[in-house]
């Protein structure tokens, strides 16, 4: 398969970027997208140019390190993270655009990585659970409804690779917000700080520049681990709800 790559080129935070066009041969169906990007590569270092800079740890749709906006489409076309994501999506002979994740609170560091500590930062204003508990309880002692469980279940799934936020129009972040609320507060161990987490949490996600949510639905159409759009009404439920009681 023989591909044209164009593909977001930017030194470092402060540079200006554009994007560079590469052309690769030799590209198989069953490689990965970032396999593809490894050959790339492996040819730009032998022809002694700087590599493409992109995240990536795990490589099996677990650790939410990948994320590259692939012909405009977070992830690429299907609805997987981009190191799941194979060639046999695509024909011999096409053009690929690459860039990173668009959104102002996800700078750009080089290439196609971005800065995506702005995530962190909004899980550690909340997204835990502090109350003394002692040695660790029998895993059946506390019951938890069916119902319950699984929405916790559903919305622990997030990996925080931020395709929610890329794929948004207004660059977002409820979605992934929701997900790190919901899933501790429908348990009965995330009871004790239910209003602070989300007051908190909600806090800090507008602290860091995100933008507002028109309920466009994107993020849960890009999410790879197939998040809910409901978990943002969800916790809009639990901030109202908090909000009242706090008397705010």
């Amino acid at each position: 398969m023989r591909l044209t790559l164009r593909i977001w080129r930017q030194a470092n935070a402060d540079a200006e970027g554009a994007m560079t066009t590469y052309e690769i041969d030799g590209i198989t169906e069953d490689m990965s997208f970032l396999e593809m990007l490894d050959a790339l590569n492996e040819k730009l270092i032998l022809a002694g140019d700087t590599p493409v800079a992109f995240d990536h740890d795990c490589r099996e749709g677990i650790c939410g390190a990948c994320g590259v906006v692939i012909n405009g489409d977070a992830h690429g076309p299907e609805r997987t993270t981009t190191c799941q994501l194979h060639m046999r999506h695509f024909e011999d002979g096409d053009t690929i655009d690459v860039e990173p994740w668009r959104a102002g609170a996800f700078p750009v560091v080089k290439d196609l990585v971005v800065d995506r500590s702005a995530f962190d930062r909004i899980i550690g204003s909340g997204g835990y659970v502090t109350a003394p508990t002692g040695a660790a309880p029998e895993a059946h002692a506390t019951a938890v409804p069916k119902p319950a469980a699984d929405s916790a279940f559903e919305h622990a799934e997030c990996i925080g690779c931020g395709a929610c936020v890329a794929a948004c129009p207004n660059g977002a972040a409820m979605l992934f917000t929701s997900a790190k609320v919901n899933h501790l507060n429908v348990l009965p161990q995330g009871a004790p700080e239910r209003e602070t987490r989300v007051l908190d949490m909600v806090a800090r996600m507008d602290e860091e520049g995100f933008g507002g949510c028109t309920l466009a639905g994107e993020c849960a159409t890009a999410c790879p681990k197939g998040i809910p759009l409901t978990s943002i009404t969800s916790m809009n439920r639990e901030w109202l709800r908090a909000t009242r009681k706090a008397g705010r």
